[in-house]
């Protein structure tokens, strides 16, 4: 399945991608069950709230999916997607956390050694962006850089999760752009900081579930700036795979249901060139991944 966010008429919703079109899932739900049942699993258009309820929830859409074929009553509870406006899966996630240098080929660009663990670090919630809204270029940077990213979405709430089981644990795969304030990365010597602005997560376009994508370490993943392939490497260069960074991060904290795991960039980025591609206002940022798809950001300057 391709669960989406979207907002039809102002109002938020929760639906699933199907045949080019947004199926809200609490409407067409209600014609195969009852309106009750589905406003309880599907209401207040919030995919995480979804995901919090669990196999009851994650059933209903299926049948939902199974049934946008052959029902022309859950035909009649959609939209075309250039109808709504698709708003990042998880709109304000608890959790972002991210691995630094975790391509072989991007710690190769910038001469750095193959790391022996992962190296985390955080992007605050309110760093994520819709697909189509803007990228803000922070007033105290003048060295914003793009990261395509493939990011992965915890369904179901675990603690020191074992690696044979992570996958369990797995809602589903979209796409993001780690977009990074360099000049305040390296001159703060952490990254939080510098990763962490407003607008500097663009998440989306859809969240596709683990059954669409049973191995994520083979996805073919871009970054593409003005029109211009920039970063084009494939998963299979991750050091620490899905399961090892799942299994990796539950021993230090509880993943709940919503929290996003980003897993690092591969090499191309615009710090590293010779010379440095950095973002400026009127650039149009695309980060593209096999079988998820593609979200395009424009830059523009933030006025603050």
């Amino acid at each position: 399945m391709r669960f989406i966010s979207y907002t039809i008429d102002g109002e938020p919703r929760v639906g699933i991608e199907k045949h080019g079109r947004a199926i809200d899932l609490e409407r067409a739900y209600a014609v195969l069950a009852d309106d009750a049942t589905a406003e309880r699993l599907f209401g207040g258009g919030d995919l995480k709230a979804v995901l919090e309820r669990g196999f009851e929830a994650m059933e209903a859409a299926q049948r939902v999916d199974e049934a946008a074929g052959e029902s022309g009553a859950v035909a009649d509870n959609s939209h075309s997607l250039d109808r709504v406006q698709l708003r990042a899966p998880i709109p304000r996630p608890e959790k972002v956390i991210c691995v630094g240098q975790n391509y072989r080929d991007h710690c190769l660009e910038q001469g750095a050694p193959i790391p022996e663990l992962p190296i985390l670090f955080a992007k605050f919630p309110t760093s994520i962006q819709n697909p189509g809204g803007p990228v803000l270029l922070p007033v105290l940077s003048e060295q914003v850089d793009y990261e395509a990213e493939l990011a992965v979405v915890i369904g179901t709430q675990g603690k020191h999760i074992p690696m044979e089981d992570a996958y369990a644990y797995v809602a589903g795969y979209t796409c993001a752009n780690d977009v990074s304030a360099r000049d305040i990365q390296f001159g703060d010597k952490q990254w939080v900081r510098g990763k962490s602005f407003d607008t500097s997560c663009p998440l989306g376009p859809a969240l596709v579930t683990p059954d669409e994508i049973p191995d994520p370490q083979t996805l073919g993943i871009r970054c593409v700036l003005n029109g211009k392939t920039m970063q084009d490497s494939n998963t299979n260069q991750l050091i620490f795979n899905v399961p090892y960074l799942i299994w990796f991060i539950s021993k230090m904290v509880t993943l709940n249901p919503g929290d996003v795991i980003l897993t690092g960039t591969p090499p191309g980025v615009g710090i590293f060139r010779d010379p440095p591609v950095l973002l400026k206002p009127g650039d149009t940022v695309t980060i593209e991944i096999d079988r998820i798809g593609s979200i395009t950001n424009p830059v523009t300057a933030d006025e603050g």
